[in-house]
């Protein structure tokens, strides 16, 4: 689908375009494990480990992407201080069993001086809809928020934007002004191909904006950028 290849493409962007340290890398929250197979295909040189709470999830992501994946919550990562360089986390931090503050500290604990956490998250509370009662999000993010959230946590933010801005005043309409039912739907489905075409060539137009470090106005999604510096982990530590 257009938005999980958008979503990949512009974590992936972010990360080369603020990568200071090699070393292991973790996805936290999975999945199925489709980032998780794209890290390991662009990463092949570095280790790259999944955790998801679901064991399921687990089973299928480890067989997708060839590469370990433990079943664990990110309230309380089970993995030692300061062992990885840099932590990929798709919509997580919105979910309803997730404590987010918690879960911050954690990737905080788990990332080595100068690592790297990178998340992707979903924008504005007031757009919340069926597709998130669907997927069991309980939250959603401004950039203002998430900025506070991970200045609280220890990190000093690199960069933050939102994305899917093109195709943003379709998304409100379609989630909030058209009558639809009630029951929970989640948006990931399979759509036509000239849908298909139209999601992938809009944010492959505003990917070219963030590649040249621009930070979109306003969007469906949020991505942020925070790193762990060695002097404020003394301090927060």
């Amino acid at each position: 689908m257009w938005w999980f290849a958008a979503t990949h493409a512009n974590l992936l962007l972010a990360h080369r375009r603020a990568d200071r340290v090699a070393g292991p890398i973790l996805d936290a929250g999975c999945g199925t494990g489709g980032l998780l197979a794209r890290l390991g295909a662009t990463y092949c040189n570095r280790p790259v480990i999944g955790l998801d709470a679901d064991v399921g999830a687990c089973l299928c992501a480890a067989a997708k992407s060839g590469r370990p994946v433990c079943a664990g919550t990110v309230n309380a990562l089970p993995f030692a201080d300061a062992a990885f360089a840099t932590i990929f986390s798709v919509d997580v931090l919105c979910h309803r069993d997730v404590d987010e503050r918690a879960a911050l500290n954690q990737f905080y604990r788990c990332l080595g001086a100068d690592g790297l956490l990178i998340l992707n998250l979903p924008a504005y509370q007031w757009l919340m809809s069926r597709h998130d009662t669907a997927v069991d999000n309980v939250r959603r993010y401004t950039r203002g928020r998430i900025a506070a959230l991970l200045r609280q946590a220890g990190f000093r933010v690199l960069f933050a934007s939102y994305w899917n801005m093109v195709l943003f005043p379709v998304m409100v309409l379609t989630r909030k002004l058209l009558p639809s039912s009630t029951q929970p739907s989640s948006d990931v489905r399979v759509y036509s191909p000239p849908v298909e075409a139209l999601g992938r060539a809009a944010t492959g137009f505003e990917r070219l904006l963030l590649r040249r470090g621009l930070r979109l106005p306003f969007g469906g999604s949020l991505i942020a950028v925070a790193a762990k510096d060695a002097a404020a982990g003394a301090a927060h530590a």
